[in-house]
């Protein structure tokens, strides 16, 4: 997410490094690289000359503090600005209303407004403690109403069903009365989208607003549409009394415009972010953490946030116990790691969280392969249990019995026993110092034998 953006601001910032204070003429050229990285971005044109603006009246005569360098000054200003560009806050639903509050989506076909209802009732059960009932009013697209009733099973919640032969309507003021009946916390209606905004498209839904009186109206978006993404919802804000927008498909959008320009053009907060295509990936928008990412800070709330959900705290508790009690990690808890970093998006996805994304070359959080784990784990899968204790058995006819069995090189298990010692070093440290050595030691993990890189090679070390 944001990878381009946030290459070319690092580059940016890198040149500020060294000067004595910031000057009007030394901040020019870093203003002229942060306008055309924003337009590169697709950022809309009206934002980026707001944007530029304001960081050149706050930056021009700045004084630099004693502990921070020039660089790290503009840095700052940048952040702020970035800040009070996308919200300054997170936005959260508004649900204070008497049982069941409604929740209209509206937004264009293709936009991912189905998943979406599903991602939305997920987060609503774990993280709101809500219960909740779908229903679909696109009596138009083939299949629309089935789709949903098949993601409302997959995460659990009740869907009110319906047909095409009814109208958008009828269906939503039975799916109301059902509600009220069975007392749902939330109400979460589809709405059907078009290819592109029309007049009958407009009334429809003005219509289905009427009648449910929805306490949340969010327009559905895809953030790889960048700018024309903030006009969309602009036209939709003038037909509809919107509360906010959910971006979607971010982590596909490396150029971010859409993010920092929805807020500034409709005036409107965006209030989640969808991170993939599993159930679970829906994330509130938090500005301060999102304009961290962008500026290669890291995100570590929303990284911990994530792992508290995401990470067996059994397997984890049994890990640690393990190793304190001084015995080896070996490869079957190793894969069981590999296991648990899929689940948290991969090492792109953390990547993406964790602080110093910007001192990296060019590219460089680009060159992890996530593909890597699966080989890893192909090849763990063809030891026995033995080998797995204890990979110093492994001689050079067992290595060639696990490499074909499964369809990998020797390269390949020489790699993964390298950065399986890399892991029992870290381990080690754990053991002594409890989780600030262990957070230590994952720094080595960017030397060889590091995180899986560009063909099967390793993160490195900068």
């Amino acid at each position: 997410m944001f990878d381009n953006l946030t290459e070319r601001l690092s580059g940016t910032f890198r040149k500020l490094t060294g000067k004595a204070a910031l000057t009007e003429n030394n901040i020019q050229d870093a203003l002229r690289e942060v306008r055309r990285a924003l337009l590169e971005a697709d950022v809309a044109l009206v934002v980026v000359k707001e944007f530029i603006d304001r960081v050149s009246l706050r930056a021009v005569g700045q004084e630099v503090a004693k502990s921070l360098t020039p660089g790290q000054a503009f840095i700052k200003i940048v952040q702020a600005e970035l800040v009070a560009l996308m919200g300054s806050t997170n936005a959260e639903l508004d649900l204070k209303t008497t049982p069941p509050a409604v929740v209209l989506l509206a937004g264009l076909q293709g936009v991912g407004k189905t998943t979406t209802v599903a991602k939305l009732s997920r987060w609503l059960q774990r993280e709101a403690k809500k219960t909740v009932m779908v229903v679909s009013v696109d009596v138009y697209r083939p299949a629309a109403i089935q789709q949903l009733q098949t993601l409302a099973q997959e995460v659990g919640v009740e869907f009110f069903a319906s047909d095409n032969t009814q109208s958008p309507g009828e269906i939503a003021t039975a799916a109301l009365a059902e509600a009220k009946r069975k007392f749902v916390d939330v109400l979460i209606v589809d709405t059907a989208g078009r290819l592109a905004i029309d007049q009958p498209m407009m009334d429809e839904i003005s219509q289905l607003h009427g009648l449910l009186n929805p306490i949340e109206t969010l327009f559905v978006v895809d953030a790889m549409t960048g700018q024309d993404a903030a006009n969309t919802a602009k036209a939709f804000n003038d037909a509809l009394p919107l509360t906010g927008v959910i971006l979607t498909k971010v982590d596909g959008d490396a150029r971010g415009g859409a993010a920092l320009s929805v807020r500034q053009i409709t005036g409107k907060p965006i209030k989640f972010i969808g991170m993939g295509e599993t159930p679970d990936a829906l994330e509130p928008f938090y500005p301060d953490r999102i304009a961290s990412r962008i500026l290669g800070m890291g995100d570590m709330l929303s990284l911990i946030e994530e792992a508290e959900r995401k990470v067996d705290k059994d397997k984890a508790a049994k890990l640690v116990h393990k190793i304190k009690r001084g015995k080896r990690f070996d490869l079957e808890d190793f894969k069981e790691q590999l296991k648990q970093m899929q689940k948290m998006g991969g090492v792109a996805s953390l990547i993406d969280k964790m602080p110093g994304m910007g001192a990296l070359p060019p590219g460089a959080a680009n060159m992890v392969d996530d593909s890597q784990f699966c080989r890893m784990e192909a090849i763990i899968n063809s030891m026995t249990m033995r080998e797995r204790i204890n990979p110093g058995v492994l001689n050079g006819s067992r290595k060639r019995r696990i490499t074909q069995g499964s369809g990998t090189q020797i390269q390949d298990l020489n790699r993964l026993l390298k950065q399986h010692k890399q892991m029992q070093k870290v381990m080690k440290k754990m053991k002594g110092g409890g989780m600030a050595n262990m957070m230590r030691g994952l720094g080595g993990l960017q030397g060889p034998g590091g995180f899986p890189g560009p063909r099967g090679g390793s993160f490195p070390r900068f």
